[in-house]
């Protein structure tokens, strides 16, 4: 039985860790973990905010989805948002989905990301 999701992995190139680390621990302010010597010695970075853990690991012919992301809930998302703009990460909200205020941004190798809220009502 599946109780929790444990990670999310996400690809990215060769070389764009500096990249990775200013937006996901700088922009996002997630905590970068320590990877496991075995698996350091392959690039890439992982990143933790509560529960929360994103894996960024290096693909060789890196290309970033175009619909696959990870879905991530904050609090005080208008304030959140405009942290990411104040950053320079891109913000593009979206009220299609019921009962949420969310939005879309992209890490700066591409890959996407959703931040959702719910709203009572």
């Amino acid at each position: 039985m599946i109780a929790a999701v444990d990670h999310v992995r996400l690809a990215a190139p060769e070389g764009s860790e500096d990249a990775l680390r200013a937006y996901y621990a700088d922009t996002l302010g997630m905590t970068e973990i320590p990877k496991p010597p075995a698996l350091a010695s392959r690039g890439g970075c992982w990143f933790r905010a509560g529960p929360v853990q994103l894996h960024l690991g290096i693909e060789q012919n890196f290309r970033p989805a175009k619909k696959a992301h990870p879905g991530l809930r904050v609090t005080d998302i208008e304030t959140y948002a405009a942290r990411l703009e104040a950053y320079g990460a891109p913000v593009q909200w979206d009220s299609d989905l019921p009962g949420h205020r969310r939005f879309f941004s992209h890490d700066p190798v591409g890959n996407r990301l959703e931040f959702l809220e719910r709203v009572d009502g």
